[in-house]
């Protein structure tokens, strides 16, 4: 039993050791690799806090004690025509999501204003759907823009498979940003969604790139996927060279395919987070929607895990933590909202 304990505790060691090498690694600039990923993404619950602090340290090494803090407004809800298995506005399923056509440009300045007040320094203008098929909705989104800046806020839009001209065109109106997730790995995307293909996604993030704007793009943890997928899905965001990586963490919504689904565990949806800050170290990581109900007692630990950003307010169709609470838990662990 002795030399059992002994053992075990040098092999223990080791992998510490191996954390602390890697993160160095990462830290002097060296990618890490796909077969060192899969290590990390192996290490069990027991040295999970060493990769934590591993991966906090490279988040203050790239990006400092600063927290981004980014907001959004439902512009246009419910009645999408994709499949896509998680979602509550999708027209394939039976949910309580709300429905309506987009909001006029007051209601975004509104929120946005609203958001200013909050803390945040982004703001999205989110619709469901495709695309955008309507070319008044798209000058409306234009001229929402316009507001968002005004306000003070960078503008962001979520608005689908937009044609290059359509990104044009709101490049041209102000959009500093466009977000467009990949939701999973190559692999299990076929899980997920059959109505469009993984390689349409990259394809709009490629070309809203090619115009010049800034890209956001990430997914959602808990829909049945793997470890492995998880690490795929970073290694295809590292090499389209995305800004910023928004991970979700799924809330199951009655009425669609994953309804069901158990709620990703907190440690796990910490490794994961862990595990993208290794991947891709200089790149904002923001936690978005489930944070709050998935994490739990947990979730002031997605920045000791590596995350530098978050959503603040409320989701698509569902609600948020409260403002106050979230600007107080970033004050209490000394962390600083980027202006």
């Amino acid at each position: 039993m002795r030399c059992r304990i002994v053992c075990g505790s040098n092999e223990v060691t080791k992998v510490r050791q191996t954390i602390t090498r890697l993160a160095d690694a990462v830290i002097q600039g060296v990618p890490l690799s796909r077969e060192d990923a899969q290590k990390l993404a192996a290490l069990n619950s027991g040295v999970l806090p060493d990769l934590f602090a591993s991966a906090s340290r490279i988040r203050g090494h790239f990006r400092k004690n600063t927290v981004d803090i980014c907001s959004i407004i439902n512009a246009k809800s419910g009645a999408c025509s994709e499949d896509c298995r998680y979602c509550a506005q999708s027209s394939h399923y039976h949910t309580d999501a709300p429905v309506y056509p987009l909001v006029d440009i007051a209601r975004m300045e509104e929120a946005a204003s609203t958001a200013r007040r909050n803390g945040a320094r982004r703001f999205c203008i989110v619709t469901s759907g495709r695309g955008i098929d309507d070319d008044e909705d798209l000058r409306n989104i234009g001229r929402g823009i316009e507001r968002v800046a005004a306000v003070g806020l960078s503008p962001c839009a979520t608005l689908g498979a937009l044609t290059r001209d359509q990104l044009r065109y709101l490049r041209d109106a102000g959009l500093k940003r466009y977000h467009h997730n990949i939701e999973t790995s190559r692999e299990y995307f076929p899980e997920i969604c059959s109505t469009h293909s993984f390689d349409e996604r990259l394809g709009l993030l490629r070309e809203a790139q090619d115009l010049g704007l800034s890209v956001c793009s990430g997914g959602i943890l808990g829909m049945g996927e793997s470890m492995a997928d998880r690490v795929s899905m970073a290694f295809t965001l590292r090499d389209l060279a995305v800004d910023s990586v928004p991970l979700n963490l799924l809330m199951p919504i009655e009425g669609t395919p994953l309804g069901a689904v158990a709620p990703i565990p907190p440690l796990q949806a910490l490794h994961a987070i862990a595990l993208f800050r290794f991947i891709l170290p200089s790149r904002e990581i923001r936690i978005c929607g489930g944070r709050g109900s998935a994490l739990g007692q947990l979730h002031p630990m997605i920045f000791l895990a590596g995350a530098d950003g978050f959503m603040i307010g409320n989701y698509l169709t569902r609600t948020g933590l409260a403002p106050e609470d979230d600007l107080k838990m970033l004050r209490d662990l000394g962390l600083e909202p980027l202006s």
